[in-house]
């Protein structure tokens, strides 16, 4: 009796188990089934936010910087593509026993990384090394390293070094954002404006996956200047050479197009080369010929001579009385270097007689001589838009007194840079004709504004070819073939609120072809030393050297074949 009790309840027993456990595997189940209905409907959303967070990035699109070129396509300034390597401190603090490698890859210190990381951990994007060699940056890469990624970037190239370093300017050292120069001036148009996708990313930063486009990139625009690559290498070289010749402080070159305004040259010593910043300093990147200002001398004569031939009263014949060598003007005195005595107007402008143009600006109104000198673009910025440029100076006539008026006449009182008496010659040039100076290339005829009679400005290259004559101040500036028109400068400079009588600026500044000007430029040598220091001597050879050069490099026909000896015209017709 008591065995089959106690069978009869073991039975009960198990079934009462069997009861339990399918209890308890269905009410897992249903648990199991549950979570995955919050899973797939009711928490999707945010789980794929969380998944997203920990393996989708938003990824830079690189855009490139325009490029600059000259007139005829030569590259002058390009982006080559680089890498940096960069990381997130909070992952690659997880792999700190990569350190070493990783150092040594960045070819940084061991202390250096540990240091840069840990003191960042709450940041995550923090830059190792800007700007490696691609191949250098594939080798970071390759170590897959969490936690450190590469991003591709762009640095600025200058093919021409210094030779254009003062024209182009730069860029930031690690950003493409214009800094100085036409890099600054055109910033808006050659900047690029990077993109952004987000992407999937694998545990070492490869993007597995493209998600979707955020912002597609911009590239910047292409930049084409007016300068000539070709002319502008003559003009730093043979700029550089008398620099060092006359061991002179600094000096300035500028040709312009006298038809367009455009700059084909625009060269300083010292010079930089903005591929090395080390040099990059404001005493050597500054840009001499647009923002310094220097009192012009003797090459502001023919400016004043033109507006003695506008007023009617005189010509290039007309008979000035020198005598005896010097003029006194209040308690001032002037003196030329020889009594020339009664002599023309043209022989004023060639022997650059201080007396002559003295007695021939306190005969002209005050207000003539400024309204000329205002027309040919003294005191006024040149509209090249080059950044930093000076307008000079040049008071208003209303404060002039005899003693200004006669100063002002073989500059003195007055102020340019090189780019400004650059283009009041290119005014001369043009017939009277003022147009903007360009630092672009100009594809179509430029519409202009007269400022002086064509009749004046022609009269007025006549007396200035006699400049460059045998007689002539200017004769060191002569072409075999061509007629040159110019005029030299050599000014005391200003010095303790008076003038020095041992530092000077020497000048040389003219058009070519005489006959039909397509050239104009300006040399400006700061401080020569040595016993040569005059604008003829020191400056006018820069300027003959420069323009044989570019007038053959240009095509410009000669129009001084007249002037060649015979034997010389019969061996060039040999040579065709």
């Amino acid at each position: 009796m008591m065995r089959s009790e106690s069978r009869a309840f073991s039975q009960e027993q198990f079934r009462a188990r069997v009861r339990f456990v399918l209890v308890l595997l269905v009410l897992t189940a249903l648990t199991l089934l549950a979570r995955a209905v919050q899973l797939q409907f009711v928490e999707q959303d945010f789980l794929e936010k969380q998944g997203d967070a920990r393996y989708t990035r938003i990824a830079k699109i690189s855009a490139v910087r325009g490029s600059i070129y000259d007139r005829n396509g030569e590259a002058l300034a390009a982006s080559t593509p680089v890498d940096s390597v960069w990381a997130s401190p909070p992952e690659l603090i997880r792999a700190a026993d990569q350190f070493p490698r990783l150092a040594e890859a960045l070819n940084r210190d061991k202390k250096w990384l540990e240091q840069l990381v840990t003191s960042n951990l709450n940041r995550e994007f923090i830059y190792l090394v800007r700007h490696m060699r691609p191949s250098d940056a594939q080798q970071v890469a390759e170590l897959k390293i969490p936690g450190v990624y590469l991003l591709r970037e762009y640095q600025r190239f200058y093919p021409a070094g210094e030779v254009t370093g003062h024209v182009l300017g730069f860029t930031k050292k690690y950003d493409d954002i214009g800094q100085e120069g036409l890099e600054l001036a055109y910033d808006h148009s050659l900047g690029a404006e990077p993109g952004a996708k987000r992407v999937i990313q694998d545990r070492y930063g490869r993007t597995v996956e493209d998600i979707e486009s955020i912002r597609p990139p911009r590239p910047g625009a292409p930049l084409i200047t007016s300068i000539d690559l070709r002319i502008q290498y003559l003009a730093y070289r043979e700029l550089k050479a008398a620099v060092q010749q006359h061991n002179a402080k600094a000096g300035s070159v500028v040709v312009l197009d006298v038809d367009t305004g455009e700059v084909l040259a625009m060269a300083n010593q010292p010079a930089y080369n903005p591929n090395d910043r080390d040099q990059v300093s404001p005493a050597r990147y500054r840009n001499r010929a647009a923002t310094d200002i220097f009192e012009p001398g003797s090459s502001i004569k023919p400016f004043i001579a033109a507006a003695a031939l506008a007023s009617g009263r005189y010509h290039s014949d007309s008979i000035i009385d020198t005598s005896p060598g010097f003029v006194k003007v209040g308690v001032n005195t002037f003196r030329d270097r020889t009594n020339l005595g009664p002599v023309s107007l043209t022989t004023i402008i060639s022997k650059s007689s201080n007396v002559g143009m003295a007695k021939l600006a306190l005969s002209l109104p005050p207000d003539l001589i400024y309204e000329t000198l205002r027309g040919f673009g003294f005191g006024q910025v040149t509209g090249s838009g080059f950044p930093g440029e000076s307008a000079g100076l040049l008071n208003h006539h209303s404060h002039w007194k005899r003693i200004g008026t006669a100063s002002i006449s073989f500059g003195y009182g007055v102020s340019v840079t090189a780019l400004q008496l650059a283009h009041a010659y290119a005014i001369l040039g043009a017939g009277g004709i003022r147009r903007p100076v360009t630092l672009r290339r100009v594809d179509e005829p430029v519409v202009g504004e007269r400022v002086i009679d064509a009749r004046v400005a022609a009269e007025m290259l006549r007396m200035m070819e006699s400049v460059v004559s045998e007689e002539g101040t200017g004769n060191r500036a002569a072409l075999v073939g061509y007629r040159v028109a110019g005029k030299t400068g050599t000014a005391w400079k200003a010095e303790n609120g008076g003038y020095s009588t041992h530092k000077y600026m020497a000048v040389f500044a003219g058009v070519v072809p005489a006959s039909r000007p397509k050239l104009a430029a300006v040399v400006v040598i700061d401080e020569p030393s040595g016993q040569k220091y005059y604008g003829g001597e020191v400056a006018a050879p820069v300027f003959a050297n420069i323009m044989a050069g570019a007038l053959r490099l240009l095509g410009v026909p000669p129009d001084g074949l007249e002037q060649l000896p015979e034997t010389t015209l019969v061996q060039a017709h040999r040579g065709l």
